[in-house]
């Protein structure tokens, strides 16, 4: 089976940051024809943030192609609106607003395309929030995630942009379920997911567990757990490793293999329930064994008693993961402000899906240098040599000096 099933599918995007670069590249990496454009005359921001937010734009800014745009012109929308005449997909994540005052918004677009599926990205979908603007950090603290992330008292945000990704991977359920309905009605559609309403999603089981126990919700440090063995454990020389054990069969094979015949014995620990209730002295327990074994020999253990384990890794362990490496599922990304080939090569994750069983998507563009294919993608819209030459000129397209090749 083919790991491109998307190919012939055209897509305009209009993003900066995480949420809608990371939708672009879901479209891309499964073989649609990704445009990113770019605002003339300086590109995306993204490319110039430093801090944590460094290598965003490398990121999520593979299998683009890079159209740089002065969408402020009437003349750059004049090239849009050609544009998107023949486009399926268009993805914006820009603020309340920003789509509709440059003249691409919705309802400027499906005029000219009745098929086309319009996907907006934003921080909250239509009610009484929906003009403010919003950040992934933000709808963590608003929704309760922070609260249930951090120690009690110390609310504090997930560790990565897990609401911006995961918001970016329910637009694109949404646009191509919209897709799929195109092809009975022949008809496009605007569609919609938000920052806000996917962190509250996320809440969907501390609300049910709320009101299933008629108890308010502890941030994660401090839940009411539901395995007695579920923790991180210190092994010798300042090792961790977290264990989970979730059933009692595997409590039978856990006790077996590290040779605890008397919690294996004790009546108290007969079943996950009971074993809930003597946690304040088993976990200590457990943690004066452990702590006297190499985590290597702890994990060997837990591997031949078929128990969920895990060292406590950091994101620099996963270049190195040799499952990963294993089963293609790292792809050689060059990390750079600019684009193209400049910069470090290193293995980034590859999308996280498989098809037919290995079949799993492939880096077939470098991140683009702003502007990159103007030339090919005015080109192929129609474009003549002499249009697309009196655009440059002009200003309304702006490409970066020495722009490389595209893979």
């Amino acid at each position: 089976m083919s790991a491109t099933p998307l190919a012939g599918l055209k897509v305009l995007e209009f993003s900066h940051t995480v949420m809608g670069p990371t939708a672009g590249l879901i479209f891309a990496e499964l073989g649609a024809d990704v445009v990113k454009i770019e605002p003339a005359p300086k590109g995306d921001h993204t490319r110039g943030l430093g801090g944590f937010a460094a290598g965003f734009f490398a990121a999520f800014n593979r299998d683009k192609r890079s159209l740089a745009l002065d969408l402020k012109r009437p003349e750059g929308q004049a090239v849009l609106h050609r544009l998107a005449a023949t486009t399926d997909v268009v993805i914006e994540n820009y603020g309340p607003g920003t789509m509709e005052r440059l003249g691409c918004g919705y309802e400027h677009l499906a005029p000219l395309n009745p098929r086309l599926i319009y996907l907006a990205l934003k921080g909250y979908l239509a009610g009484p929030y929906e003009h403010r603007p919003a950040l992934d950090e933000v709808v963590q603290f608003q929704t309760g995630l922070a609260f249930m992330t951090g120690p009690p008292g110390r609310p504090l945000r997930a560790g990565a942009s897990v609401i911006d990704m995961m918001g970016a991977v329910f637009g694109v359920v949404a646009a191509q379920a919209a897709l799929r309905e195109r092809e009975t009605t022949d008809k496009g559609q605007r569609v919609s997911s938000a920052l806000f309403e996917t962190a509250a999603f996320l809440m969907s089981t501390h609300m049910a567990g709320m009101t299933a126990t008629g108890l308010e919700a502890r941030p994660m440090p401090a839940r009411r757990g539901a395995w007695a063995i579920y923790e991180v454990f210190r092994t010798a020389n300042d090792g961790q490793l977290f264990i989970g054990v979730t059933s009692d069969q595997q409590w039978s094979r856990f006790v077996e293999e590290f040779g605890l015949q008397a919690l294996a014995a004790d009546p108290r620990l007969a079943t996950n329930f009971m074993r809930l209730q003597e946690r304040s002295w088993l976990i200590p327990a457990l943690q004066e064994i452990l702590v006297k074994l190499p985590q290597d020999e702890v994990a060997a253990r837990c591997e031949r008693a078929n128990v969920s384990w895990a060292p406590v890794g950091q994101p620099g362990d996963l270049f190195a993961d040799p499952h990963l490496l294993a089963t293609g599922g790292l792809v050689d990304v060059f990390i750079s402000r600019m684009g193209g080939t400049e910069g470090k090569k290193v293995g980034l994750p590859a999308l996280p899906i498989e098809f037919g069983g290995r079949a799993r998507p492939w880096l077939t563009r470098q991140p683009p240098r702003m502007g990159q294919h103007n030339a090919e993608v005015l080109a192929e819209a129609g474009f003549s040599p002499a249009e697309v030459a009196a655009l440059a000129e002009t200003g309304v397209i702006v490409a970066a000096a020495n722009a490389g090749g595209s893979a």
